[in-house]
């Protein structure tokens, strides 16, 4: 018997009666919609009320499983979606897994392939929450974002994490910070064979070698002074799990000997005491840090090295995932609203064209942050960007840019280019960001000659 909560929508009354009948046999609490219209009116006006999965088929009349798929995805609502399909097609299963669906499934299924996916979805939902109680006792923030992206270069990232997922090998994710390290870190091992075991994460930067030894080790009564009870440490916690290690690369050489022993032989000796423990982890690292140069100055030992990169991703700065930059803020925007209990429903065109033309040396976690002050800042129910705190330094450059005369098409055509850059290329969005119509924007880049410089 389990304990959750289903919603299934489907056109057909042969898959709706079967499936109520074998998960009502379960215990499971059910939600039936027999369209997709009806489904997206009650998930746009309530919610998910702590659902707990989706069924969904992918061909239906009204509204397709494919572009419930990308609506729930700009609500922001979090539940794994399975899709079920008559139509075997590696194609739609691509498409739909790309937009964030849990599973795929093709008509007619056993009930024991459902069983089988109710059961990781459970688990996993019971994961995170002893992780999250856990990370609470032991001190250790959790990840805040889920993954929020539209951009091929992010895509590329979140498929090779699936993939390298169902491995159990190390992998080493580089990027700088701010870009999300950790949270494809829990994404990788939610999507592990080890996802039923704990996730436990350290930033080794913000602990002295004493603390970060204690930490990760654990440490017996009177190991040391202050040491009045017996610590359980990270390693010890995360047996049969995974343990994130942020910011590996400014460990010291004394504590990368230690861990290199739990790579190599999977075991160690917690702090003062004499007995070893055992233990079988996946380990994931994150640095901002160039390793390989590290490694050839000598303050990274070679062989940890080599035992952490087994596979190595890079997640790409936000200033290079400007399609990104939108929903994003939308998202941040949204959670930030209904913390502070705001009506506050999006972006004036001009705050929206300053967060895309915005650098972001700060990443993704400086997004945020700017997203949060101006929720605070702003009194009407578009933020505005006078709220931004970029804005003050989109005024200086302007200001600066006033020294150097040029005409007005100049200062036109300078500015059309610089959009269509910070939009990627991507003219509809180049458009939008300019408050003018599309064939208003072919005119003025065919009158400039821009289509040389790669406009879409």
């Amino acid at each position: 018997m389990y304990n959750g909560r289903v919603i299934i929508c489907d056109d057909e009354v042969e898959i709706l009666r079967y499936l109520s009948k074998i998960l009502t046999a379960k215990g499971l609490e059910l939600e039936v919609f027999s369209s997709g219209t009806a489904l997206m009116s009650c998930l746009e006006n309530r919610g998910l009320d702590d659902s707990d999965l989706l069924l969904l088929d992918v061909k239906m009349p009204d509204l397709d499983g494919i572009e419930i798929l990308q609506r729930i995805k700009r609500l922001k609502l979090e539940i794994p979606v399975v899709i079920m399909t008559a139509y075997a097609s590696i194609n739609s299963a691509i498409e739909a897994m790309k937009l964030g669906a849990y599973d795929y499934v093709t008509k007619p299924f056993p009930k024991e392939k459902i069983f089988g996916i109710l059961e990781k979805v459970l688990e996993r939902k019971e994961l995170l929450k002893e992780n999250s109680a856990l990370k609470d006792e032991l001190g250790i923030p959790s990840a805040a974002s889920p993954l929020v992206f539209a951009s091929e270069s992010f895509r590329e990232v979140h498929e090779m994490a699936l993939l390298v997922a169902q491995s159990d090998s190390n992998v080493v994710v580089l990027g700088e910070s701010g870009t999300g390290k950790e949270l494809i870190a829990s994404l990788i091992h939610s999507n592990s064979p080890r996802a039923g075991e704990r996730f436990l994460t350290i930033n080794c930067a913000a602990l002295s070698d004493t603390l970060l030894e204690s930490q990760l080790f654990g440490h017996v009564r009177g190991a040391f002074t202050g040491a009045i009870n017996h610590q359980k440490g990270l390693l010890d916690a995360a047996h049969n799990g995974t343990l994130f290690l942020d910011e590996v690369g400014d460990m010291s050489p004394s504590i990368q000997a230690k861990l290199l022993r739990v790579l190599q032989e999977g075991d160690f000796i917690p702090v003062g005491d004499t007995k070893t423990k055992t233990v079988d982890i996946r380990f994931l690292a994150a640095t901002n840090k160039d390793l390989e140069e590290e490694v050839r100055q000598k303050r990274f030992r070679e062989d940890l090295y080599f035992r952490l990169n087994v596979i190595s991703l890079y997640l790409p700065p936000l200033r290079e995932r400007t399609e990104d930059i939108e929903l994003l803020a939308s998202h941040f925007l949204k959670k930030y609203a209904a913390r502070m209990k705001r009506e506050i429903t999006g972006f004036t065109p001009e705050a929206l064209q300053l967060l895309v033309s915005y650098s972001w040396p700060g990443n993704i976690r400086e997004l945020e942050n700017a997203i949060e002050r101006a929720a605070i800042l702003t009194r009407g129910n578009l933020i505005r960007p006078e709220t931004l705190p970029v804005w003050r330094s989109a005024q200086a450059a302007e200001l600066k840019q006033t020294d150097r005369l040029v005409s007005l098409e100049t200062v036109e055509r300078e500015h059309i280019l610089h959009v269509l850059k910070a939009a990627g290329n991507n003219k509809s969005r180049a458009a939008r960001i300019l408050d003018i119509a599309r064939r208003t924007l072919d005119r003025k880049i065919e009158e400039f000659g821009l289509d040389d410089a790669g406009a879409l």
